[in-house]
């Protein structure tokens, strides 16, 4: 009968019976033996006769218990018990104690029982801990086992030590949230994984912005390094998280424009950004005598710059939603001034065009939706340009409030508002959010050419 094909259940000290006695891989530095040392061990020790008494088939349970216990640093003492035994180990248990045959119960081996009859017999004068590294090889303490994966692991974050105190509190996070150990499984994976990470986060934000493809290529392994679904990919996404501020979220669109907040896009042509009445080009001169929206790509944006002019008054508009910027085409025509519409979280070609224009001397004026969302999105766009409150301030939302009847409630997360700190604190006051199609009236009144 194979006594090897089942497990066997907890001893009483918590362990757990292996399957069969396979000897350990060959001993390192960090393997110990319980007891004298192996090679002095080994010398008193009657193999072949040792083999007679431990090595039957019907007492490998018996024998892996014991390494269990010696591998945990706990003394050979007590006994061990096997719940359900075969009858082949039952007959061996008897053998090794000269009993007297049980045909029913649990099986039981006292520890103590065993080491003095090997003492006694002479197979084993050191017992039972040196007779059983004789028989299976030497035993890896478990602590010594588990101190040298935490110093395997502590190098393996290394690199992490380099990153600047914008990326330290992400640093921190991975480290103890589990997400390398998740990803990598061993330390010996996650090494070059975190190394590779911290090589492309201190390469971003890209600018100009570029494909992720592209940016692999001349930072990372190759061109398909953070593709979709890797643990690389998933890592860095962590990262720029962090270095952009980019909300929480989820699904590939969310991914997309997380990716674009660090300057990496699918490519050239998705990233796109709205617009009406800029001028600069030929087809764009051509829209704005029309006074009709235009689409610019991330790819015109970057081939030949400046794509758009600084407009004549000096100043851009930028709106949160397109229902306001069509509004205004609809309502002004050729006669409305420079207007940008970020469309939500702004993209690679929004920020590459207001840092143009930003650049170039344009003043920016900004208005968003008076919610939590809205707040995180301007506060997104103020780190990467300059922009002044387009009726975006605390006194703008308590009159918004006032007038505007059964608005609905805010929703997710408070806030920062750097531009007006009022603001978060009216928010948080009022509970209420008011969208900028609400407000749209005050909007195109100080769009229109009396207000300017």
């Amino acid at each position: 009968m194979d006594v090897n094909r089942s497990a066997t259940p907890p001893d009483r000290d918590g362990g757990r019976a292996a399957a069969g006695c396979t000897p350990p891989p060959d001993a390192t530095a960090d393997t110990v033996p319980t007891g004298p040392p192996p090679g002095e061990a080994r010398t008193d020790v009657d193999i072949e006769r040792l083999g007679r008494l431990l090595g039957d088939p019907g007492l490998a349970w018996f024998v892996d218990r014991v390494r269990q216990r010696m591998a945990r640093g706990r003394p050979l003492t007590g006994s061990v018990t096997l719940s359900d035994p075969e009858e082949s180990q039952r007959r061996a248990a008897d053998r090794l104690l000269g009993r007297a045959p049980r045909s029913s119960g649990s099986l039981g081996i006292r520890l103590a029982g065993v080491d003095e009859i090997l003492r006694r017999s002479g197979v084993s004068p050191d017992g039972l801990a040196v007779a059983v590294v004789a028989l299976t090889g030497p035993v890896i303490l478990h602590a010594e086992t588990r101190n040298r994966e935490e110093r395997a692991w502590e190098e393996a974050y290394a690199p992490l030590g380099i990153l600047d105190a914008q990326l330290a509190r992400w640093a921190g996070r991975i480290r103890s949230d589990g997400l390398v150990r998740r990803l990598a499984r061993t330390p010996e994976a996650a090494g070059p994984l975190v190394e590779a990470a911290v090589r492309a986060l201190r390469a971003l934000p890209a600018s100009p912005p570029t494909s992720r493809a592209t940016f692999a290529a001349r930072n990372l392994s190759g061109a398909h390094a953070l593709d979709e679904g890797t643990p690389l990919a998933t890592l860095v996404l962590s990262g720029i998280r962090c270095l952009t501020g980019y909300p929480d979220g989820s699904g590939a669109q969310w991914r997309r424009e997380a990716w674009a907040s660090a300057g990496l896009l699918r490519d050239d042509l998705s990233s796109t950004v709205l617009t009406l009445n800029l001028r600069g080009t030929p087809p764009l001169d051509w829209m704005a005598d029309a006074g009709e929206p235009a689409v610019l790509t991330l790819r015109s944006l970057t081939r030949r710059a400046p794509v758009a002019s600084v407009p004549m008054t000096g100043t851009v508009y930028i709106c949160e939603n397109p229902a306001v910027l069509s509004a205004a085409a609809d309502t002004l025509g050729p006669a409305c001034p420079s207007m940008v519409c970020l469309q939500g979280q702004p993209s690679a070609a929004a920020l590459t065009l207001l840092c143009d224009l930003s650049l170039q001397g344009a003043r920016l004026l900004y208005h968003g939706d008076f919610d939590w969302g809205g707040v995180r999105i301007a506060a997104a766009l103020a780190r990467s340009v300059p922009w002044r409150p387009w009726r975006y301030t605390a006194a703008d939302y308590r009159a918004a409030v006032t007038a505007v009847a059964d608005a609905p409630d805010l929703t997710g997360p408070p806030a920062a508002t750097p531009w007006d700190p009022a603001l978060a604190v009216a928010l948080a006051e009022c509970g209420v959010r008011v969208e900028e199609e609400t407000v749209l009236d005050d909007l195109l009144r100080d769009l229109g050419p009396g207000s300017r």
